[in-house]
Parts: structure tokens; C-alpha cells; sequence
């Protein structure tokens, strides 16, 4: 099911401002990077996107992990340029 742009406008500025004070879904950071969701499975499995951890069944990001993980990958970029 896609999105609304709307909403995926308003995901990435919600990463901008501040994330949910709430664990987010891979659903969350599929919306937050405009990704598909299978990417952020992939992500999970190559252990290359934000670090995610197990409740029972289901996948969760603490908002901390995912901001630290968005300013380590613009670190890296800002170094490489």
C-alpha cells in the first residue's frame, strides 16, 4: 500500500524535527527513507541500516539508534567528499 506523498513529506520532516517519542516499525523507516519496506528487511539482514532489535515477532528502531545512524551516514559522506 502506498503512501500519499503528503505523508511521506511529512515522515521525512518528522525525521528533521524530531522522531515519535514511541519505538518505530519497519513500516516507520520504510516511510522516513522512502524505501520499500523489503529494503529495510534487507538492511536488517546485511546489517547495514539503522540497528533494530527483536519484541517477540516483531521488529522495532528506538528513534536514538536512527538519529545516530542518520548523522554516522552524513558523517561518512561529508568525509568522502
Amino acid at each position: 500500500m502506498s503512501q500519499p506523498h503528503s505523508a511521506q513529506t511529512d515522515a521525512r520532516a518528522a525525521l528533521r524535527s524530531g522522531l515519535p517519542d514511541r519505538y518505530l516499525t519497519p513500516d516507520d523507516i520504510a516511510e522516513i527513507f522512502d524505501v520499500p519496506v523489503e529494503t529495510v528487511y534487507q538492511w536488517r539482514r546485511k546489517h547495514t541500516g539503522p540497528p533494530g532489535f527483536r519484541i517477540g515477532k516483531h521488529v522495532r528502531y528506538d528513534p536514538a539508534d536512527v538519529r545516530a545512524y542518520v548523522t554516522q551516514r552524513k558523517n561518512a559522506n561529508q568525509d568522502a567528499a
